[in-house]
């Protein structure tokens, strides 16, 4: 009720007076100029054609009569290494020194013979805005960026909002990507942190988009926009100033990821121009605006309205509620009943002893280099580094980690009938480790919880269908996978990266992209998820003590084979002397 309540509407800054001035089919021509200059090389970050395509921006912006300036630095690419890029930047002082700035990256994706056709309507069409502010001076002082390392993870735009000094009292950021195919015109607002633009931002960008194209602008979806605050990324080059705080949006045609676009005799002028004057005049509403919305916020923007995002991450914690009561009073049955918990504490720490060397194994892999290495940002999903699996490395590392699991399940395979207490407690100690966990991720990322409410109220069930058939029991665990699942479902299909996906979220992880707080919690999931997954399928068995004969650990067995091989080397020379006296 308190959700439903609290859900309010985007207010929008007044529209400008004079009618926007921005021509789609001359920002078109521009882009088949700058096409040409490139001479359709592949513009690489840091590449020969990338530099002409620079060179092409700031001879546009001194033609128009401002003062352009070059921004040179080097990044770490992951798959390609460290890049000289280069940042090219316009100013138009306001009289204030409160800063807007426009922005486009300019550098291709894709690999290969045939590279994609990043941006160039997009950089066109900055030229056009900047040219219809250089006329009178603005409230405001406004930036007009053309980027570096766009398809690379938003290389550019960090590096401008860390280094620029002209970042230093941003207020808004409008950034424009793939504005010239025929798709809808939509506005992304997905940023880590995890952070969105301020809803006035937001609301005046779809007033804006309104005014041009009749239509309401597409969106996310709304259960997108949730696992985009469960796990914050974006392929857009607003999330960079939102991990800093500062309100940016981005318009655009393209979807959930960008895309190529159409070859420079075939954009979509009315496109272009809707999108290129709904740019045009938001800049000039933000920029009038006296009381611009600064600084970021959480929430979800569905039907028109604003979903907060504190009354969701109230909403979340709620439904944990139900599962931690139901936990603990079967944790405190358990103890009444004398049913021995400290054996399945113990097989939970062996388990998740496993899945922590796994982890660590991955990060020594990363650290010999085994896995590509580079700057902690979204990567292209075109790009080799996101696709070209190393098969020889992870085929190693599959092959250390089934040697680790045999030395880790000797402690853990029955070897004896288990009583339906033991199994009772197996259950009652993975529920209450997850119920640590949901605690852990309320403090680190609370909307997190969306991946892991579904395992905690479906395994809860667990110990109520003992008893039932293996296929019953089965469908129950599977019903706990559904978060996983369906977070590898939508990712793999929002953003083009298909089977890949394993192996794409785990160079986000080698990266450090993904954090480390948060492929820890995973890794107890892991093992939690083990646990009760042997006792579903009634192969669990508590950690033995001494008294029970187990088999002695891979250390312990190898002290004793080094001991004894010392003690029999030693023997041999007194008994040769004894027989040869």
């Amino acid at each position: 009720m308190l959700l439903a309540f609290t859900v309010s509407q985007p207010t929008a800054l007044p529209r400008p007076i004079l009618p926007p001035t921005f021509d789609g089919a001359a920002a078109a021509a521009l882009a088949r100029s700058l096409e040409t200059t490139a001479g359709d090389q592949l513009r690489a970050p840091g590449s020969n054609g990338d530099l002409d395509a620079a060179s092409w921006f700031a001879q546009q912006m001194a033609g128009i009569g401002l003062k352009p300036r070059n921004e040179d630095f080097t990044a770490t690419i992951p798959g390609t290494g460290p890049t000289r890029l280069r940042n090219v930047l316009a100013v138009v002082p306001g009289r204030s020194p409160q800063t807007i700035v426009v922005t486009a990256h300019r550098d291709n994706a894709g690999e290969g013979l045939v590279p994609r056709r990043d941006n160039a309507a997009a950089t066109a069409a900055l030229v056009q805005i900047a040219q219809s502010f250089t006329r009178v001076k603005p409230e405001h002082t406004l930036v007009f960026l053309s980027t570096d390392g766009g398809t690379a993870g938003g290389l550019g735009a960090r590096y401008f909002v860390d280094n620029a000094r002209e970042a230093r009292d941003l207020v808004a950021v409008v950034n424009l990507d793939t504005i010239a195919t025929n798709g809808k015109a939509r506005i992304e607002i997905a940023g880590p942190g995890p952070h969105s633009p301020s809803p006035t931002l937001l609301g005046s960008a779809i007033a804006r988009l309104s005014d041009q194209t009749r239509e309401t602008p597409g969106r996310t979806s709304f259960f997108g926009q949730l696992l985009d605050l469960a796990f914050p990324f974006s392929l857009y080059e607003q999330w960079p100033y939102l991990a800093d705080g500062v309100s940016a949006i981005t318009l655009t045609s393209a979807g959930d990821h960008p895309v190529s676009d159409p070859p420079p005799g075939a954009l979509d002028e009315t496109r272009l121009g809707q999108i290129g004057s709904a740019a045009q005049t938001l800049v000039s509403s933000l920029e009038q605006g006296l009381q611009l919305s600064q600084g970021t916020s959480s929430y979800v923007y569905f039907a028109g309205r604003i979903v907060h995002g504190w009354a969701i991450a109230l909403v979340l914690i709620a439904v944990v509620v139900p599962f931690a009561v139901a936990s603990v009073d079967l944790f405190a049955r358990c103890r009444r009943r004398h049913v021995p918990l400290g054996p399945a504490f113990r097989a939970y720490r062996r388990r998740l002893g496993f899945w922590l060397w796994i982890g660590l194994l991955f990060w020594l892999f990363t650290l010999f280099g085994a896995f590509p290495d580079g700057a902690s940002v979204p990567l292209d999903p075109s790009s080799s580094a996101a696709g070209d699996w190393p098969r020889l490395a992870l085929l190693l590392f599959v092959v250390l980690a089934a040697a680790s699991w045999l030395v880790a399940r000797r402690r853990l395979a029955p070897t004896r009938p288990v009583t339906a207490e033991e199994e009772l407690a197996g259950q009652t100690a993975a529920l209450l480790v997850l119920g640590l966990i949901s605690l852990l991720v309320m403090a680190t990322n609370v909307y997190a919880l969306l991946l892991l409410l579904p395992s905690m109220h479906a395994w809860l069930w667990l110990p109520q269908v003992r008893n039932r058939s293996a296929v019953v029991r089965g469908l129950v665990f599977a019903a706990g996978l559904i978060g996983p699942v369906l977070f590898l479902g939508l990712f793999a299909k929002r953003f083009g990266v298909g089977l890949d996906t394993p192996w794409y979220l785990a160079e986000l992880t080698a990266i450090g992209y993904v954090p480390i707080v948060a492929v820890v919690l995973a890794l107890a999931w892991a093992a939690a998820a083990t646990q009760l997954l042997v006792g579903a399928a009634g192969r669990y068995a508590p950690y033995p003590g001494a008294a029970e004969g187990a088999p002695p650990g891979v250390v312990r067995s190898g002290v004793r084979t080094v001991v004894l091989g010392v003690r029999g080397r030693r023997r041999r020379p007194t008994t040769r002397r004894a027989y040869g006296g």
